[in-house]
C-alpha cells in the first residue's frame, strides 16, 4: 500500500515530538542546582521538578491515547505540542519553584497527549507493515539523539542560564505545529468519553507513582506512602470493574486477548526498569561516588547513544527480513550482557569500562522497542492504534517510576553505595531474562485483531 500524502512530514514531525519529550527529562537534570540556587526549594524542589513531568506524563496517557481516537490523531497531536510549548514557555520564565513544579506538571500533560498522537498519526500515514517499521524505527531515532545530547547539551545551556533549557523548547514547537497544518485530517471515532474510568486511571496511576516515588524517600513503610499505594490499589481494582461494563471504555479489554500485545506490555515495562534503571545507577555512580561533574558524566552516554541510533535504524529492517521476535528476544539480551558487565566491573570504579558497558543495553533497547511498538500496533485494530499505544506507554512509563523508587530504596538503604548497585543491576538484568525468554512466544508477523 503507498504511503500517505505528507507521509515524511509526519515521520519528521512524529521522531521531533518523541525527540523533545526525551529530551525535557534528560535535559533539566544537569540543571537542577542552578534552578536551586535562583528558585530554592532545596532538594525536594529539584525532586518535584523532575517528578512533576514524569508523574502527569504517565498518568494522562491512557486518556491521550483515547483522546487521540475520538478527536483525530492529528488535531490531538497539534493540541499535546501547543500546550507543552506553553508550558516550556511558563517553566523558563518561573518566578519560584512551586510555580516551576506546577509548569512541569503541565509539560509532562502535554507531553502525554504528543506521545500516543504521534503514533496513530505514523501508522496512519504508513499503512504497509513493512514501511511502518522502518519508519517506526526512524521515529524511535528522536529518542535515541535526545538520549545522545540531553545531558551534555543541559550542562552546556545551564552555564549561560538555566531557563535556556527550556526556552530551547519553543521555535521546535513553533515549527512542528506549522508542518502539521498541512496534512490531512485524521479520522475520529466519535463516541462519549468514558468519564469514570478517565478519573479512576488517573488516581490509580498517580497515585501508584507518588507512592513508588515517596517511597524511595521516606520508606515503603510511611503510613503516607501505605495510604497512597492502597488508594492506587483499589482505584486500579475498580478501574478495570468499569472498563468491563461501560459501553465506551477507555481500555478495551479486549485489547489484552492478543498474546503479541500482552507480550509487549512486559517487555516495555522491563526495558524502562533496565533502560532508567541503568541510568540512575550509573549517573549516581560516576557523580556521586567517582565525582564526576554532571557535564562529563553525561558525556560518558555518548558512544551509548550513538549506538542506540543504529540500532534504532537497524530494528525495522530486521523486522522485516526476519520478524519481530528476533530484533526483539537478541535487544533484551544484548542489555542482560551490558547490565551483567556492569555488575562485575562497578568495582572497579572505572569511566572508560562503565562507557563501554552501556553501550549493549543502549544498543540493545533501541533494537527491541521498534519491533516490540510494532507488535503493539500490528496486533489491534487501526481504530485503536492510539488506545493500545497508550497503554503500551503508560506500562513504559510505569516501569520507569518502578525502576526509581525501589533502586533508589536499595542504594539508600546500603551501609556503602555498592551493595544496593550492585542488586539494582541484577534485578533489571534477571527481569529482561524473563522477559527475553517470554518474547520467543512473539511470532514473526502479527496479525490485526478484530475489532473489539
Amino acid at each position: 500500500m503507498p504511503d500517505a500524502p505528507h507521509a515524511r512530514t509526519v515521520l519528521a514531525v512524529g521522531s521531533l515530538g518523541f525527540f523533545l519529550i526525551t529530551l525535557d527529562i534528560s535535559i533539566v537534570n544537569v540543571a537542577l542546582p542552578n534552578i536551586t540556587r535562583d528558585l530554592g526549594g532545596g532538594v525536594t524542589g529539584q525532586q518535584w521538578t523532575i517528578d512533576g513531568y514524569t508523574l502527569l506524563f504517565a498518568s494522562l496517557l491512557l486518556f491521550a491515547g483515547n483522546l487521540a481516537d475520538r478527536v483525530g490523531a492529528k488535531k490531538a497531536l497539534i493540541l499535546g505540542i501547543v500546550v507543552f510549548t506553553l508550558a516550556s514557555a511558563a517553566c523558563a520564565a518561573a518566578p519560584g519553584i512551586g510555580a516551576l513544579v506546577a509548569a512541569r506538571c503541565v509539560q509532562g500533560a502535554g507531553a502525554a497527549v504528543m506521545l500516543p498522537a504521534s503514533m496513530a498519526l505514523i501508522r496512519e500515514a504508513f499503512p504497509d507493515s513493512g514501511r511502518r517499521a522502518r519508519a517506526l524505527g526512524v521515529w524511535a531515532v528522536g529518542g535515541a539523539v535526545a538520549g545522545l545530547v540531553g545531558q551534555p547539551l543541559g550542562g552546556l545551556l545551564t552555564t549561560v542560564d538555566w531557563r535556556l533549557v527550556f526556552t530551547i523548547n519553543l521555535p521546535v514547537g513553533v515549527g512542528m505545529v506549522l508542518f502539521l497544518v498541512g496534512v490531512a485530517r485524521s479520522p475520529v471515532r466519535p463516541a462519549r468519553f468514558d468519564w469514570a474510568g478517565q478519573v479512576l486511571a488517573v488516581v490509580a496511576l498517580a497515585g501508584l507513582v507518588y507512592g513508588l516515588i515517596e517511597g524511595g524517600h521516606l520508606g515503603f513503610g510511611s503510613p503516607a506512602v501505605v495510604a497512597t499505594l492502597v488508594v492506587a490499589a483499589a482505584a486500579v481494582v475498580a478501574f478495570v470493574l468499569v472498563q468491563a461494563r461501560v459501553a465506551h471504555p477507555m481500555m478495551p479489554l479486549g485489547l489484552f486477548r492478543s498474546a503479541g500485545f500482552r507480550i509487549a506490555l512486559s517487555v516495555g515495562f522491563a526495558f524502562m526498569v533496565g533502560n532508567y534503571g541503568n541510568v540512575f545507577v550509573t549517573s549516581l555512580f560516576l557523580q556521586q561516588y567517582l565525582g564526576l561533574s554532571p557535564l562529563r558524566a553525561g558525556l560518558v552516554y555518548i558512544p551509548s547513544a550513538v549506538f542506540a541510533i543504529i540500532g534504532n535504524l537497524s530494528s525495522g529492517l530486521l523486522t522485516n527480513r526476519f520478524g519481530a521476535r528476533l530484533p526483539v528476544v537478541g535487544g533484551q539480551l544484548m542489555m542482560v550482557l551490558g547490565l551483567a558487565a556492569l555488575l562485575a566491573t562497578v568495582h572497579l570504579r572505572s569511566v572508560p569500562l562503565v562507557a563501554l558497558c552501556v553501550i549493549p543495553i543502549g544498543a540493545g533497547g533501541s533494537l527491541a522497542m521498534p519491533a516490540v511498538t510494532s507488535v503493539v500496533l500490528d496486533g489491534v485494530d487501526p481504530a485503536q492504534a492510539g488506545t493500545a499505544s497508550a497503554v503500551f506507554n503508560t506500562f513504559r512509563q510505569v516501569g520507569g517510576a518502578v525502576a526509581i523508587a525501589v533502586f533508589g530504596s536499595l542504594i539508600a538503604g546500603s551501609a556503602t553505595f555498592l551493595p544496593g548497585a550492585r542488586a539494582s543491576l541484577a534485578i533489571a538484568a534477571v527481569l529482561l531474562l524473563v522477559t527475553a525468554v517470554i518474547s520467543l512466544r512473539v511470532r514473526p508477523r502479527q496479525t490485526a485483531q478484530p475489532p473489539v
